[in-house]
């Protein structure tokens, strides 16, 4: 039980660390536009700016993706789910999990081989900055990772337990009013 707690405490603060992650991106992101304003204004030359803040949006959004499941924040039709029984629910919950799951497994799967072979071939973007590929791709292999192990979470926790994790949106509660 104990191996239990250290666990849960951990994928926890794994969504959390992903989630401060994607809001460290989004200030970068500021960072970035702030510095190309600037250097625009004073007829200085900031290379690859637009290419990097594209990157930190792409990092931003897919580190986020598992924090933003976690607090309820994904698209769910609750409408559906409120309308069925019990026990239809809970089938209907294991496939979404399930198919989640699966799909973010496949993403990170081949999100990691696209990565690796950038890196194997040495590709770098066509924009002025010529970044390796290789280094935002691995963000985006970390953040489908870390969304995959999410959704098998609570696939896990719905099997086992019939309920999620998910804590409710206020947009959730709100039913729509």
């Amino acid at each position: 039980m104990n191996f239990l707690r250290t666990l849960r405490r951990g994928l926890d603060a794994l969504y959390l660390a992903s989630g401060v992650l994607a809001a460290v991106c989004l200030v970068a992101i500021l960072v970035l536009i702030v510095a190309q304003m600037l250097a625009r204004w004073t007829g200085l030359v900031f290379p690859g700016g637009a290419a990097y803040a594209g990157y930190a949006m792409a990092a931003a959004s897919f580190l986020a993706f598992a924090n933003a499941l976690n607090r309820g924040a994904h698209i769910r039709v609750s409408i559906l789910l409120g309308a069925v029984t019990p026990r239809i629910r809970w089938f209907l919950e294991i496939w979404c999990f399930a198919l989640g799951a699966a799909i973010a497994w496949y993403f990170t799967y081949y999100a990691y081989w696209f990565a690796y072979w950038s890196w194997k071939f040495h590709e770098v973007s066509q924009s002025q900055d010529a970044t390796p590929l290789w280094m935002p791709q691995s963000v985006m292999v970390l953040g489908g990772g870390v969304l995959a192990i999410a959704l098998t979470d609570h696939l896990i926790q719905v099997v086992f337990t019939g309920d999620h994790r998910i804590t409710r949106d206020l947009v959730d509660q709100s039913m729509g009013e």
